[in-house]
């Protein structure tokens, strides 16, 4: 009769992992995935209930199996979705350094959990049974064992002492995992974001840039001036996407200037000049 119940229930799980594969496969917004996620969850849970109130264990062992071993299955998943809907839902839209600093709060929640309850994590985790009688068996539990507050609210004929940390043990997990990818995730967009030069668009004459090039070339101001002209201007022509023609002409009218040869080099010194003699206006 056991092995049937536990058969049924191993495929009620199957079940519910195909329908949240769906959910997930169907949208992108993590808010609506979990959503309908505690929805189908919730249903399951119902479901797993009901058939457990209709059937008796053959004895402890199976109890144990039960309640340490499947139950959690199902109730981390609703634990897991709820908690991610309320990271994402108040996920601050500031600074990417409030929301990597966001993140990490999440993160000390975990490590936090962990720590106060590192014994429980400690048997588990090495797949202890020597409490298992006390742990996973309905009304059984030790009033001197570190017990959760809510215990009294729990359903007895559906609840023992521990089964809920494993729930949240297994909750955390999956959570750590969505942690992670959401912060690689926007560790990543930073990096883009640092990646993305902005494409420079040379708006005064070209004239002008020639003449600028060439004054900072004639200063040695590229490769410690071991660099012909061509190239700087071969370089100037690629990164700015400007076409500046027959620039040795050029170089030879501007230096054949009546009124003054290096008007734009002027203009930009008497510009910059100008720009500091009013911040000192306005600081003083």
């Amino acid at each position: 009769m056991v092995d049937k119940l536990f058969t049924t229930i191993t495929k009620m799980q199957d079940h519910l992992e195909k329908n949240l594969k769906l959910i997930e496969d169907a949208h992108d917004d993590p808010i609506r995935i979990s959503e309908e996620s505690l929805v189908t969850i919730d249903l399951s849970i119902r479901e797993l209930k009901k058939l457990i109130a209709s059937t008796a264990f053959d004895g402890i062992p199976q109890e144990v199996y039960f309640f340490k071993h499947l139950k959690p299955l199902f109730i981390s998943k609703y634990i897991y979705f709820m908690k991610v809907l309320s990271i994402v839902s108040s996920i601050p839209h500031s600074s990417e350094k409030s929301l990597k600093k966001y993140y990490e709060n999440e993160w000390d929640k975990l490590k936090k959990y962990h720590n106060e309850n590192a014994d429980f994590y400690n048997y588990y985790r090495r797949n202890a049974t020597y409490m298992d009688h006390k742990y996973f068996v309905r009304n059984s539990f030790d009033l001197k064992m570190k017990l959760s507050y809510n215990l009294y609210n729990y359903d007895e004929a559906f609840t023992t002492s521990h089964c809920h940390l494993v729930a949240h043990i297994l909750a955390n997990d999956l959570l750590e995992n969505f942690l992670k990818k959401e912060m690689e995730k926007e560790h990543k967009l930073a990096l883009r974001k640092v990646d993305i030069v902005p494409n420079l668009k040379w708006s005064a004459s070209k004239v002008a840039l020639i003449e600028l090039a060439y004054a900072l070339h004639q200063s040695n101001c590229f490769n410690g001036g071991n660099i012909e002209f061509s190239e700087v201007m071969r370089s100037f022509e690629k990164n700015l996407d400007i076409d500046l023609g027959n620039y040795y002409k050029t170089v030879t009218e501007i230096k054949d200037r009546k009124n003054g040869r290096i008007k734009f080099l002027n203009m930009i010194s008497a510009n910059l000049d100008q720009h500091f003699k009013n911040l000192d206006d306005d600081f003083n």
